[in-house]
């Protein structure tokens, strides 16, 4: 059984992963570690605060904090930050047991979310035009009726509601910080696309597994919230990739 830490994604917290999906990882013997990035949840962090770094800092501290090597999880936006916090951590001598990104960046060595998201392979992403950006640091709102479409296109409509509820603004500098990471550790990565994705989509999650070696490819027919949207599933494929 696994230690698996879940990083959640942009406009988010660690509820949103939800308790049914916490229930039934715990339910399988794995021990679950759901947190809070700097600024969102219940973490208070300042706004003028919140940057990659810290949120990488964040993670390694979570990592640290048990002497068992972790499964890292990132949704969506955490892509970057695992990515970044997993070489913090190994070359400070740190050990992992493999990362899984869910429909996430996956970033090759000084590149950003911005860079991959302006590709041609990102048209399609609804959340790009849906947007109200205000304040210093910059802050970003999803504007009413994006999010769900976006988002939670899949899910029931109560839990999409609840979802979006959930939401909450977002730092934007984050999403075009670059990574500064050795490329191509050897450590295990996985990597489950979504192929309904209105967020990330298929076609962009597609080239990005293509420029990191070695990355083993699970597929959902989901939208950009499979663990919302199809638990029972998401759940086995997460087993499998933790497993395999």
């Amino acid at each position: 059984m696994a230690r698996v830490v879940l990083v959640h994604g942009a406009f988010c917290n660690a509820r949103v992963w939800g308790d049914a999906l916490l229930d039934a990882l715990a339910a399988t013997g794995h021990t679950v570690e759901a947190i809070d990035l700097p600024g969102h949840g219940d973490d208070p962090t300042p706004r003028d605060q919140v940057t990659l770094q810290n949120y990488a800092n964040r993670v390694v501290q979570q990592l640290k904090s048990s002497p068992e090597p972790a499964v890292l999880v990132g949704h969506s936006m955490a892509g970057l930050v695992i990515t970044q916090a997993a070489d913090d951590f190994i070359a400070a001598g740190g050990h992992l047991e493999q990362l899984i990104y869910i429909a996430a960046v996956l970033p090759r060595n000084g590149k950003c979310q911005n860079d991959y998201t302006t590709l041609p392979q990102g048209a399609g992403d609804r959340l790009a035009g849906g947007l109200s950006v205000e304040g210093s640091p910059q802050v970003a709102t999803l504007l009413p009726g994006v999010a769900g479409p976006a988002l939670f296109g899949h899910c029931a409509p109560e839990v999409a509601t609840a979802a979006e509820a959930g939401l909450e603004p977002q730092v934007i500098r984050v999403l075009f910080t670059p990574v500064s990471i050795t490329d191509d550790r050897a450590i295990k990565r996985s990597y489950i696309l979504c192929t309904e994705d209105f967020a990330i989509p298929s076609a962009l999650q597609r080239v990005m597994v293509s420029q990191t070696p070695g990355v083993r490819l699970f597929e959902m027919e989901s939208d950009h919230s499979p663990f919302l949207s199809h638990p029972d599933e998401f759940v086995r494929v997460l087993e499998s990739a933790i497993a395999s």
